[in-house]
């Protein structure tokens, strides 16, 4: 086979393997976003990837399978994913849990509340799957 012929990244930084095997979590109330999510972490190369329309559901649904990450948009209803956020925080058995934001705004009082309520990255929308490889390989310390 040769060496990898594309070892780099667009922005020059080394590919860091990813346990792409990791169950994802996608949490989000616009289906067209979630089917978005899922097509980029496809393209990093994670296959198992579950949906979830609300907080609500999402919390549902960590309370069955262990998750390794959970992508969630701040805007949703009726529980916002920074309620989300708090609720897993709160949570002894999810407290430790992968949790990367998705926001439309970059607004700097929600990165602080984020941060605060213990988001480990934050997405600013539009991305791409570059963007969202490099927020999982720092969240993921890998």
């Amino acid at each position: 086979m040769g060496p990898d012929p594309q070892p780099f990244l667009s922005s020059g930084r080394n590919i860091m393997a990813l346990n792409t095997s990791l169950p994802v979590l996608i949490v989000d109330d616009y289906q067209t976003m979630l089917r978005i999510i899922r097509n980029l972490l496809k393209q990093i190369g994670f296959t198992d990837v579950d949906e979830a329309k609300d907080g609500s559901e999402a919390l549902g649904k960590l309370k069955e399978k262990k998750y390794g990450l959970v992508i969630s948009d701040w805007n949703m209803a009726p529980m916002t994913g920074f309620e989300l956020l708090q609720k897993v925080r709160a949570d002894a058995e999810l407290n430790a849990l992968p949790f990367i934001m998705i926001t439309a705004e970059a607004k700097t009082e929600n990165v602080v509340a984020a941060k605060q309520a213990g988001v480990n990255n934050y997405i600013v929308k539009p991305f791409n799957a570059d963007t969202l490889r490099s927020k999982i390989a720092a969240v993921l310390g890998e």
